[in-house]
């Protein structure tokens, strides 16, 4: 006579053990009676399909692409004279977005003009040179001297050129300024690139060192979502996986699943790129994001009651013409009532729902006796 684990206790060890149970051949096929499922007050529900990016929420953060932000800094020493823009103001690439009175300016275009002349002078004097060297005239190494002086001008007059260039000059206001020669001390902040103003670290009046930064520019499509995962629901996660944020109605793919573990939480940072729904996202906000574990199989819906755990996988008794039998399951997502699971599933299985913890220990049992 087959007999129940002591742990099930006394009442459970008569009951079963006065119905005479069917000899078990294998450890997953528990064979019952339907008085005897009756007895142990089992009840079984049919599989419910969920969706592939179906699941609990995980907190997650969104980001912006560090590719996609870019810190508009002060080229030069100098006062801010005026703002053109203001945060949350989408921007045009070259637009204007500050003024500033740079005294440092005027110093790099009397360079350049300096420059300039010398290049001039240079460039003439190696041309009579040289046309002297070819009559025989002058030295050779007089002519060589020259095409030296004239080398240092040029890479002169290049390097003052660049230094403008860097002050946010461009290549229109160099022209003007070598033919008019009209120095200013107005230096004009324009945007990079074409996105929305995030950060704005200076206001009207204020002075402001070399590379102090003046504003933050981002392109807000596509965006990231750092998403905290626990690291045990991350075992079958991939790249390229569906990613939902059902509240702002947007969706992405995995792109990335980090190598790291945060000790407190024991969570790894999985990044999804965004493409669809963006404009309902803002940088820097907290959403409840839902992932697919892979595109594989399908997901089912299981009360959070006709789960069993043995050890670290998971289970569901697949009720049969004999009884039930013993299925393993992988947890792809956990709420408060209901988990989803993926696994060997036609779809129109019935599963018990309650009573496991009575199958439980019979299977347990027939296990132990197998050994």
């Amino acid at each position: 006579m087959w007999k129940a684990p002591a742990l099930c206790g006394l009442g459970l060890f008569i009951l079963i053990g006065g119905w005479g149970m069917t000899p078990l051949y294998a450890a997953d096929e528990i064979r019952l009676t339907s008085a005897q499922v009756q007895a142990m007050g089992v009840a079984t529900g049919a599989l419910s399909n969920a969706g592939a990016a179906d699941g609990k929420g995980y907190p997650a953060r969104v980001a912006v692409p560090g590719n996609q932000l870019h810190i508009v800094s002060a080229p030069l020493a100098g006062m801010v004279e005026s703002l053109s823009v203001a945060v949350n103001q989408p921007v045009k690439k070259g637009q204007r977005l500050a003024s500033l009175q740079s005294p440092s300016l005027v110093e790099i275009q009397r360079g350049l003009l300096q420059a300039a002349t010398q290049a001039q002078l240079a460039r003439e004097n190696l041309s009579r040179d040289e046309q002297l060297f070819k009559e025989g005239i002058v030295a050779e190494g007089r002519f060589l001297a020259s095409r030296g002086r004239n080398a240092e001008a040029v890479a002169a007059l290049a390097e003052r050129r660049q230094a403008l260039r860097l002050a946010g000059l461009g290549e229109a206001a160099l022209r003007r300024l070598e033919d008019g020669q009209t120095l200013s001390g107005t230096l004009e902040i324009v945007a990079p690139v074409s996105g929305v103003i995030l950060e704005q670290a200076a206001v009207p009046g204020q002075r402001v060192e070399a590379a102090a930064p003046l504003f933050k520019v981002a392109r807000l499509d596509p965006l990231w979502l750092e998403i905290q995962v626990p690291i045990a629901q991350t075992a079958h996660l991939q790249v390229g996986a569906v990613v939902r944020v059902p509240a702002c109605q947007a969706t992405g793919k995995v792109v990335q699943i980090g190598r790291g573990v945060e000790e407190g939480s024991q969570t790894v940072t999985v990044r999804a790129e965004i493409r669809q729904g963006t404009e309902n996202l803002r940088p820097g906000q907290f959403v409840e994001a839902a992932l697919a574990s892979d595109g594989s199989g399908k997901h089912w819906h299981v009360p959070n009651s006709a789960l069993v755990r043995q050890r670290d996988q998971a289970y569901v008794f697949v009720q049969t013409a004999t009884g039930f039998r013993v299925q393993p399951v992988r947890l792809v997502g956990e709420a408060a009532d209901s988990s989803v699971v993926s696994g060997e599933f036609k779809g129109d299985e019935r599963i018990a729902v309650r009573g496991t913890s009575s199958l439980k220990a019979v299977w347990q049992g027939m296990s132990a006796g197998g050994q």
